[in-house]
């Protein structure tokens, strides 16, 4: 198994920048890609960056030039999120997919981002 600690949310002015990261450990040798998921009250949960152990890296188009995912070699996972918007404001939930398919994404407990207008 595979746990996700999630931290570097806060309270941050249009404009301003936040890096969030996320630890993993236990298995992680398990895992395949890792990515960033967000939540805004009443809206589903979406795709904001992913990157594959071999460290290709695909984003939302909503933050595309703004957002930059990055990987260690301990999968340790970062979201470097530069020239915030309000609309960037959301719980961010850390994710790693596993080798296998029959085994579930794991899933950290969430930090939370609140970008000010």
């Amino acid at each position: 198994q595979v746990q996700l600690v999630e931290s570097g949310g806060g309270l941050v002015q249009a404009g301003g920048s936040l890096r969030l990261s996320c630890v993993a450990s236990g298995s992680i040798f398990s895992i395949n890609d890792m990515g960033w998921y967000r939540q805004a009250p009443g809206k589903q949960r979406e795709l904001v960056a992913v990157i594959t152990r071999g460290g290709n890296t695909n984003y939302a188009d909503s933050v595309k030039g703004r957002f930059t995912i990055s990987r260690d070699i301990a999968n340790t996972v970062y979201l470097q999120m530069n020239s915030l918007k309000p609309e960037d404001t959301a719980v961010y939930y850390c994710n790693a997919a596993p080798n296998s398919p029959f085994v579930r994404d794991y899933w950290g407990q969430g930090t939370q981002v609140t970008v000010s207008s």
